[in-house]
């Protein structure tokens, strides 16, 4: 299954300069580890200790937050499209 992954350009370091990948995983969850062995390093950049995306980044499937679905269990098939965003803060 594959999956299109949007990544910014603070973590394109991890990723040799790409914007854009293709992954595989059937949840969020699952794309983070196949992200991890493709570009190692990068899963503790999206990822706490626990696991759980970090606080300042948003995660999108198709332009829909996955904090209003399920989270890292998100269901994922082929031809998604997730969107890294970090968040952005300031007055």
């Amino acid at each position: 299954m594959a999956v299109t992954v949007l990544v910014p350009t603070a973590l394109q370091k991890f990723t040799n300069n790409q914007a854009t990948l293709t992954c595989s995983g059937t949840n969020i969850g699952e794309l983070f580890d196949s992200l991890e062995a493709n570009c190692p390093g990068i899963k503790s950049r999206l990822c706490d200790e626990k696991g759980q995306p970090r606080r300042f980044l948003n995660l999108y499937v198709n332009s829909e937050d996955i904090r209003f679905l399920e989270g890292i269990d998100t269901p994922l098939k082929d031809g998604d499209e997730v969107s890294i965003v970090p968040a952005v803060a300031g007055g």
